[in-house]
């Protein structure tokens, strides 16, 4: 059967549901803690900071599908179901027997695969009436997100957006305020949290980790708000399943079965929701899959952070959660170019890789970029930098392939679009990109700081 370019689904076919991997694992993640009495965090401790229907689904580990409701399913309408793209001409080009398959996230004004959640979670909190939302970004792709559903919904947003990347992506930012959102560079003088790492370090460039801090803060203290996440929590992973059962359905649709799932991972949003189908199915014994999370070697919580109980936060105000981390503390390199800078990983995916079922590999930013624009000459998109640690690895596998002469499936996520990272990219082609790489002692430093539990 010839497979087509683009395989798209029709509206019939989309996900009613979303897909809960954790109820398939025989080892679930390790509970949230309270960072005063170590204890599991009880659902009504958490309703303090989060929506009450998102904190029954960040504690359900034994649910395996949860209906989308009909309000959230027609938003996605207007741009799901998105393609599922066979790259014939990368193929070709490399002259690979391998088979490439991404899926494109991109097809949407957010430029990722962030919408996903956004529109869920800014579903819920108007649903329960409340009065905003406060959040951070890295790169500005969830800020961005979660802007265009509050104003498709009517809520306030306050947006913390990690320093190096407000003064770098200026163009993120906009799209944001006019989306409506108040945007503050983190960290600030407007919160608590934000003036103690200031006075620490007054030219602090800011981590995912202190945008938390200052989000949550402003939360708690505003009546009426709640903090929402991008990443890293199983809710987030929970709503962006859609991109892994879209991929599924599409895939046995034709008969395909993947060899190798690649996916970027900063703190685990699109990885888990992309692999979460395949994932459950190889829990299930149903078939056998070789994922691969790929971070950036100057972050890399995975291949060189530790799983121990740590803060989400570097302000040290949030949840303990077990997870793989360089320490709440850690604060990724200025020059690092992209998203994918949190601390740690996310706990559901973090307690997958512990028992050995996905790899990891970091790569280094310049080898990145060199990817991103191999495959924009080639397919034709300009990919986002965290998207493109995938392509460098899908390129590196197809490669093999073509060394060894094995006709792998290879499925990556192409999580976005890089029309808001163009500072990176002309850094990269005016030769000032470098690549940065934490010593042992830079790490150890920060692994030191872990809490006692």
């Amino acid at each position: 059967m010839k497979i087509p370019y683009k395989i798209y689904l029709n509206e019939e076919e989309m996900p009613k549901q979303y897909y809960n991997v954790r109820a398939d694992m025989k080892k679930k993640p390790a509970p949230l803690l309270n960072p005063g009495t170590l204890q599991p965090m009880t659902a009504a401790e958490l309703e303090q900071v989060f929506c009450k229907e998102l904190v029954q689904q960040e504690l359900d580990d034994t649910t395996p599908y949860i209906d989308i409701p009909a309000e959230i399913l027609s938003f996605y309408k207007m741009y799901r179901p998105s393609p599922l793209v066979r790259a014939y001409e990368l193929e070709k080009k490399l002259g690979t027997p391998a088979h490439i398959y991404y899926k494109f996230e991109g097809n949407n004004t957010s430029g990722s695969h962030k919408l996903n959640s956004a529109i869920a979670q800014a579903y819920y909190a108007k649903k329960q009436g409340l009065k905003g939302l406060t959040t951070e970004t890295g790169a500005g792709q969830w800020g961005t997100a979660l802007s265009m559903a509050c104003a498709y919904l009517d809520i306030p947003l306050h947006v913390f957006m990690v320093k190096c990347s407000y003064e770098q992506k200026p163009f993120r930012r906009e799209v944001m305020r006019t989306y409506g959102a108040q945007v503050t560079p983190s960290p600030s003088a407007t919160t608590e949290v934000g003036k103690r790492i200031l006075a620490n370090d007054p030219d602090c460039t800011g981590s995912l980790g202190c945008a938390i801090s200052e989000a949550v803060e402003c939360a708690v203290t505003n009546e009426g708000y709640r903090y929402v996440l991008g990443s890293v929590l199983n809710q987030v992973l929970l709503h962006q399943s859609v991109i892994g059962l879209e991929t599924k359905t599409a895939m046995d649709k034709y008969g395909i079965k993947p060899d190798i799932i690649i996916g970027c991972a900063g703190g685990g949003s699109n990885l888990g929701g992309l692999i979460s189908p395949f994932m459950g199915a190889q829990l299930r014994g149903e078939a056998q899959y070789q994922f691969i999370a790929v971070e950036p070697a100057s972050c890399p919580s995975f291949t060189r952070g530790k799983y121990a109980y740590d803060f989400c936060d570097t302000g040290m105000v949030c949840p303990l959660a077990k997870m793989y981390t360089l320490g709440s503390s850690f604060i990724p390199s200025a020059n690092h170019a992209g998203g994918l800078r949190y601390h740690g990983m996310s706990p559901t995916l973090s307690e997958l890789y512990d028992q050995g079922l996905m790899e990891a590999r970091a790569v280094e930013q310049t080898s990145v970029f060199e990817a991103a624009e191999y495959f924009a000459k080639i397919e034709g998109i300009l990919p986002a930098p965290e998207s493109s640690h995938a392509i460098r690895v899908a390129l590196d596998e197809a490669i093999k392939c073509r060394e060894t002469g094995e006709q792998k499936t290879i499925l990556f996520g192409l999580t976005g679009t890089g029309y808001f990272d163009m500072i990176a990219y002309q850094r990269y082609n005016d030769g000032e990109m470098r690549d940065y790489i934490p010593t042992d002692e830079d790490i150890a430093a920060s692994l030191s700081k872990l809490p006692k539990v």
